[in-house]
């Protein structure tokens, strides 16, 4: 085994997240998996993931089945500080899957993604539809 390590912020009733563990077992490593539903997230953690994917909060902001629209989140003007304390308090508004290396920090949607933060890659892999993707 190696010292790599790959933590993804997960939820585990989302098709792309799951399609990026399989990726990441796929390409011989083990991640440390953090059910961010059900831990939550901290500003100081949620600002890091951001600070070295280099975006702000909107880029990770889930609108599709949360409250970000009633929340007033999806607005303009709305500040980072706000938009970050409602993650917080929302855990759901974090887009996911969020895959963390030492490489670097991906939103990883589409589920490929996932591959410019890993030390290693398949050939091929299978996502959970059938599709055959070949890097």
């Amino acid at each position: 085994m190696t010292d790599f390590s790959v933590t993804v912020f997960h939820n585990p009733a989302c098709g792309t997240s799951r399609n990026v563990l399989a990726a990441i077992r796929k390409a011989g490593r083990e991640p440390e998996v953090v059910e961010y539903l059900k831990v939550g997230w901290t500003e100081t953690r949620l600002r890091d993931l951001l600070t070295r994917m280099g975006e702000g909060p909107r880029a990770i902001l889930r609108d599709k089945g949360t409250p970000a629209a009633e929340l007033g989140l999806l607005d303009d003007g709305v500040s980072d500080e706000a938009m970050l304390a409602a993650m917080v308090e929302h855990p759901i508004l974090v887009n996911r899957p969020i895959v963390e290396t030492s490489r670097g920090v991906v939103l990883a949607r589409p589920s490929e993604r996932v591959f410019e933060v890993l030390d290693v890659r398949p050939d091929s892999f299978v996502k959970e539809d059938g599709e055959i993707v070949r890097l």
